[in-house]
């Protein structure tokens, strides 16, 4: 605890309010896209009802080779940013480790005369937003095989009683899956705003605003969510 106390007196208030600023609206848009109103549905709700949707008409459909490849589609995207992010990961703890060179480069670019510790917590803070990334998209490529397991359950006759049963189970493992890819790629937004803390607090938090404006503009405002609100006809 004294060394926690000692670390944090590096930090002024503003710095302290910043990242508090920072985890509370990653956490706070997560929990409204994941629950966004009824009447008011987010892009990853109203997929989420495709998703069942594409599970119904799945069990009638023959063959199903066209669904086992967007399966494989989808797992090949975990996949890339799986790897995209530990790669990520990797060059950041590569530079937490020749962190007097960085500042070095950083003054440069800022003024201030910040020790080390100050320079090495917020790589850190970078590292932990990559950290859950990666573990998202991990889980997110393993549900999605979990998925095409269970659909391959799913009896090839539609009229089986376990057709249907099976197929929701599948539609409900997919859209966790999707919920979990999701949240890996919105780690990767936040991950981009905590690297804007090393030019300052003042810069995280206009970070952090602009990522909360984008997140916001595409799950309640964007193109993709209109066209899926028009109705079938």
């Amino acid at each position: 605890m004294e060394v926690l106390a000692q670390t944090l007196n590096h930090f002024s208030a503003l710095d302290l309010s910043a990242v508090a600023v920072l985890i509370a609206s990653w956490a706070g848009v997560t929990f409204l896209i994941e629950n966004a109103p009824r009447r008011f549905p987010s892009t990853s709700c109203l997929m989420a009802q495709y998703r069942r949707e594409w599970m119904v008409q799945f069990v009638a459909r023959d063959p199903r080779i066209f669904d086992s490849q967007i399966i494989g589609q989808l797992r090949q995207g975990t996949s890339f940013f799986a790897s995209a992010t530990l790669i990520a990961i990797g060059g950041t703890l590569a530079l937490l480790g020749d962190v007097e060179r960085f500042i070095g480069i950083a003054g440069d670019l800022i003024t201030g005369t910040d020790p080390v510790i100050v320079w090495e917590v917020r790589i850190l803070l970078i590292v932990v937003f990559l950290t859950n990334a990666f573990l998202k998209f991990v889980w997110a490529n393993r549900l999605f095989g979990y998925c095409a397991v269970v659909m391959a359950a799913v009896p090839n006759d539609a009229a089986d009683p376990a057709a249907l049963p099976r197929a929701r189970k599948a539609a409900e493992i997919n859209i966790t899956a999707a919920r979990g890819f999701n949240r890996g790629l919105r780690s990767l937004y936040f991950a981009l705003a905590a690297a804007a803390w090393l030019l300052g607090a003042w810069a995280l938090l206009l970070a952090v605003a602009v990522t909360l404006g984008v997140l916001l503009r595409r799950e309640f405002a964007s193109e993709s969510r209109a066209v899926l609100l028009r109705a079938d006809k």
